[in-house]
């Protein structure tokens, strides 16, 4: 799910779904193990352009509420269908991926996958409400947040609080769909910007690696911790907006955790995307790398 507050307005339109928020974190779905309701063909070794053309029947399929990532150690396509998902569409994903069928492996999921707004320290667009990611600057003397793009797509200036009093600063970039980043300057010169995660101190970005063991903080689930399960997931969150190379993980999240940070120890790992389910039944939480965020924006965590 995607999760970003909503705050709610008269006008209608794209941002009526839900957002997650965090002052500088977005937190995800909580993650709950899928349960397998198929396995993939094992007695046929599936090759690296079988296993991309399984990936591209999957995305033509266009079903919403799946994701879907390769596994190295099985050599299968892990697809993950969330509660929304029917038979006859699992049926018609796998009628798209004809002989490469063999190749899937379907695992299910509770809850749905939308984008989640809301997180370790809220941050509040005109009519919505994220987490903040990472701090970041650009050379030594001008400072950014990163948060989620779906929370960036449309959004002008950023607030630190609710009623809009005081001002964060503009959007000064957002990659949606697609990506899943977004970045805002700080233009109040009033405001701190600590490069920590509540009290700890993020010192560098890496990537994730399957089994990592990550924390997350959103605002409106606090903080959790899992690991990751698969790397450059796809996601297909419905009405277009589907977004490549996702960290997959177990770590929980809710409504309000979008843009929040995922991290390893000290080092910056992702930003809250999506997911399903919660932290009390659990479900699958989807990142994006936030290293990929740093390069396309040049800029550091510190």
């Amino acid at each position: 799910m995607r999760i970003k507050r909503t705050i709610p307005r008269t006008a209608t339109g794209r941002r009526t779904r839900l957002l997650a928020v965090s002052t500088g974190l977005i937190a995800a779905a909580a993650l709950a193990v899928p349960t397998a309701t198929a396995s993939a063909d094992q007695a046929q070794t599936y090759s690296t352009s079988q296993l991309s053309a399984a990936s591209d029947a999957v995305l033509e399929a266009d079903v919403a509420g799946t994701a879907w990532h390769v596994d190295k150690a099985t050599n299968t396509l892990v697809v993950t269908a969330d509660s929304t998902v029917s038979p006859a569409e699992i049926a018609r994903i796998k009628r798209e991926a004809g002989n490469n069928a063999g190749a899937l492996r379907i695992e299910r999921t509770p809850g749905t996958f939308s984008k989640l707004i809301s997180g370790g320290d809220a941050i509040y667009a005109s009519s919505w409400r994220c987490s903040l990611g990472f701090n970041v600057r650009s050379g030594s003397g001008t400072y950014y947040l990163l948060t989620a793009g779906h929370c960036t797509d449309g959004a002008g200036t950023w607030y630190t609080n609710s009623s809009r009093t005081t001002t964060i600063g503009p959007t000064a970039g957002s990659s949606f769909p697609g990506n899943d980043y977004g970045i805002v300057r700080y233009s109040n010169t009033s405001l701190s910007h600590p490069g920590t995660v509540g009290s700890v101190d993020i010192t560098s970005a890496a990537n994730a690696t399957v089994g990592m063991s990550v924390t997350r903080r959103g605002s409106t689930t606090g903080t959790h911790s899992g690991s990751v399960t698969g790397l450059n997931a796809t996601v297909n969150y419905g009405g277009g907006d589907i977004v490549y190379g996702m960290i997959r993980t177990n770590v929980c999240a809710e409504p309000g955790d979008s843009g929040g940070p995922l991290y390893s120890g000290s080092r910056a790992i992702g930003l809250t995307s999506g997911g399903s389910g919660n932290c009390t039944t659990g479900g699958t939480t989807f990142f994006q790398p936030v290293t990929e965020a740093l390069s396309a924006y040049g800029v550091s965590v510190y």
